[in-house]
């Protein structure tokens, strides 16, 4: 069953929102800017969901320290923060809802999605910007192993040499950097058939 989704304007206007947040924030200091809340791929999870996958639960996603370089992401002056509190736990977050969407979800199912960023980065560049992420998943089911692979994911977006155009850009391109790396592991066979009933 497809998965139904009203249309309305909250994407556009959350970007236009952050857009005017960090001008301000460039005009005025350095104080950190929030990433923006994850959106997921619903045609991807429609794709998924066709898999018949089992319940699943979702292990804490590493590298849980807020001070780790993964969890840290600078958009030249300006800090990139998670609204999770860390980026690891946006992934999971991500993950967790996803799942949740396709009623693949279950916090006590035996079958466990654990997941390790080893690359999360987001590189303003001067013309053109690029957000670049890898991720470890394993997949087991009664502590037996079934998948454990890496998935990157590379995204591009208009950037500009001046701050008050680049960051911006590069804040808006975080939950899209997320969402192509998780569809990168939602289209793979060997994930659909680990989480497989």
């Amino acid at each position: 069953m497809a998965i139904f989704r009203s249309h309305d304007f909250r994407p556009r206007a959350l970007y236009i929102a952050s857009s005017v947040l960090a001008a301000a924030v460039l005009s005025t200091g350095c104080a950190p800017l929030m990433a923006p809340p994850y959106a997921a791929d619903y045609e991807m999870l429609d794709r998924l969901e066709a898999t018949r996958p089992g319940m699943a639960a979702v292990a804490k996603v590493q590298p849980t320290d807020p001070q780790d370089k993964i969890n840290t992401l600078s958009l030249r002056r300006a800090k990139l923060v998670s609204p999770s509190g860390s980026f690891a736990q946006y992934l999971e977050d991500a993950l967790m809802r996803d799942l949740g969407e396709i009623s693949a979800y279950d916090a006590k199912a035996p079958t466990r999605i654990a997941a390790r960023i080893l690359v999360n980065d987001i590189d303003l560049g001067v013309i053109n910007g690029t957000g670049r992420m890898e991720v470890e998943v394993t997949v087991t089911r009664d502590a037996t192993q079934r998948l454990r692979k890496t998935y990157r994911a590379q995204t591009a977006f208009d950037s500009s040499y001046a701050s008050i155009v680049a960051v911006p850009a590069g804040q808006a391109a975080y939950p899209r950097l997320v969402r192509a790396l998780l569809r990168e592991v939602y289209a793979d066979p060997q994930f659909a058939a680990a989480i497989g009933r």
